[in-house]
């Protein structure tokens, strides 16, 4: 995974109806982390669509939408920060808590992330890192 690949595009959007894959664990361990199949371009994790509960927002958009260029012909370098509140190119972002595990290997000083749009959940984005090949759900907070 990972080692620079960026995918062409983000996730389709779910049907609304659709059931989602069984996310099988690798090597008998824990689940794997969201992640782009570079053989195959699936956004692997991402096939709850609408119904997931953990990403539903009261205020969507709270913080504004976020005004600079995504998906994979931009790469932003993590500036510093954190999971809770990172900087982009003076952009600044938070994970959504439910996902906080799955950037525990995030270099937040240095790695690269393509942000792409998420067409299944309403006021977030998809942070894709580079390196690595994972991806989280992120929540524009402003400039």
């Amino acid at each position: 995974m990972g080692g620079g690949y960026v995918p062409s595009r983000g996730p389709a959007r779910m049907p609304a109806k659709a059931k989602p894959a069984p996310r099988a664990p690798e090597h008998g361990g824990p689940p794997a982390a969201p992640h782009v199949d570079a053989r195959t371009g699936r956004w692997v994790g991402h096939d709850e669509g609408p119904r997931d509960t953990h990403l539903h927002l009261a205020h969507p958009w709270e913080h504004g939408h976020f005004g600079g260029p995504i998906g994979p012909r931009h790469i932003w370098r993590l500036h510093g920060g954190t999971r809770e509140r990172f900087d982009i190119g003076g952009y600044f972002f938070s994970v959504a808590p439910y996902e906080y595990d799955y950037c525990n290997d995030w270099l937040w000083d240095s790695d690269d992330i393509v942000i792409y749009s998420d067409p299944d959940h309403v006021g977030w984005y998809l942070a894709y890192n580079v390196r690595l090949g994972t991806y989280v759900h992120v929540m524009f907070l402003g400039m």
